[in-house]
């Protein structure tokens, strides 16, 4: 049955062996801290987390991602204020585009004040607490007073409060970028940008040929859902129809893949959550 229609790896434990880099090589011109990417829907439901930090000291962290995103996490709207999750945060992708605040206390460089990050990869091997957040270097030294950032990166490993929030990517749409591997008779696309409650549940394609056919994708991995088409030649342009899988809402980006679409293109709808 069509959806209704509603327009509108490996345990990346690194301290990065405290290869301090330069603070003077990160952008001033970017404060974590005010950049106004989510809003808290219960500011008394703060729960305990362990969180560790991977890749460069400013850098995203990830160099691929168990979700799909890519290297797009190191840009706007992400601002490499992302984490790869423990399994029950990553959730076998479920949980890939979820977002989150976090903030600690535990150590003398902790501002206790929240930053905002998006899951954005998996961290299989932290399964030494219930919910561990393996953050970017700079979402973990985001957490920190001014000036302690690196103070706080030495710590390594801590002690970290953490609350779902909605995801508010302002002035952005719902972005698919077509996998690669993709052709006339198989279509993957990893789904980026969802506000409200980032992650999906259903995804499906309709042909601009059959417009009363709505065809179900599969979860491929992490945010990357695809179709399978059997042999039969899929005709663009394609409209998708995306249902959040907190709320139910469900969306529809229409024909927002074009006839003449290319594998490794990204197109960019004009709704979101």
């Amino acid at each position: 049955m069509a959806p209704a229609l509603l327009q509108a790896s490996s345990f990346r434990f690194s301290f990065a062996l405290l290869a301090f880099f330069s603070l003077s090589n990160y952008c001033s011109c970017f404060n974590p801290r005010l950049y106004n990417f989510t809003e808290s829907k219960d500011a008394s439901s703060w729960s305990v987390a362990g969180a560790t930090w991977y890749g460069s000291p400013n850098g995203y962290g990830t160099d691929g991602g168990a979700c799909g995103y890519g290297s797009v996490v190191g840009t706007a709207p992400f601002y490499s204020m992302v984490s790869a999750g423990g399994p029950s945060l990553y959730k076998s992708g479920e949980g890939c585009g979820t977002c989150f605040e976090v903030k600690c206390t535990s150590n003398a460089a902790c501002s206790g004040n929240p930053v905002t990050v998006t899951i954005i990869d998996e961290c299989p091997g932290c399964v030494s607490e219930s919910f561990h957040f393996d953050l970017s270097g700079l979402a973990f030294g985001a957490m920190a007073e001014n000036s302690q950032a690196d103070q706080l990166r030495n710590a390594g490993q801590l002690e970290v409060q953490f609350r779902r929030v909605e995801c508010n990517y302002q002035g952005y749409r719902v972005n698919f970028r077509v996998d690669p591997g993709s052709n006339n008779n198989y279509f993957a696309v990893a789904i980026e940008f969802e506000n409200r409650d980032g992650d999906l549940s259903e995804v499906y394609l309709q042909q601009a040929q059959n417009p009363n056919e709505w065809l179900p994708m599969q979860r491929s991995w992490g945010a990357v859902w695809k179709l399978d088409s059997g042999g039969t030649a899929l005709r663009g342009p394609f409209t998708l129809s995306l249902k959040s899988l907190q709320s139910g809402e469900t969306l529809v980006a229409q024909n927002v893949i074009p006839a003449e679409w290319q594998p490794g293109a990204t197109y960019s709808s004009d709704v979101n959550f």
